[in-house]
């Protein structure tokens, strides 16, 4: 994905199970996005996993206050992550 508008759109068309949204985008930042997807009648309830390099600036309590469902660094450790995707989900 290029910018978050495209991705805004892409969830709207496709209505996927999972969004994994970085924070830093071009463009709209993905805090901003988040609140565009929670905003949507389509989109609100598709839980969103924040992802960032930026571990210092942004962590957990602080992406969980902005209303993502999960929060994961950079470098991802796969079984962070995959535990982080079965939370969500709920699996």
């Amino acid at each position: 994905m290029r910018r978050a508008e495209e991705g805004l759109k892409l969830a709207i068309e496709k209505s996927p199970s999972l969004i994994l949204m970085d924070i830093q985008l071009p463009g709209m930042d993905g805090i901003t996005a988040l609140k565009d997807l929670k905003a949507g009648p389509e989109t609100k309830t598709i839980p969103v996993i924040a992802i960032t390099a930026s571990a210092m600036t942004y962590n957990r309590v602080t992406m969980m206050a902005e209303g993502f469902d999960g929060f994961q660094s950079k470098p991802i450790s796969v079984k962070d992550f995959l535990e982080e995707v079965r939370t969500v989900l709920e699996f």
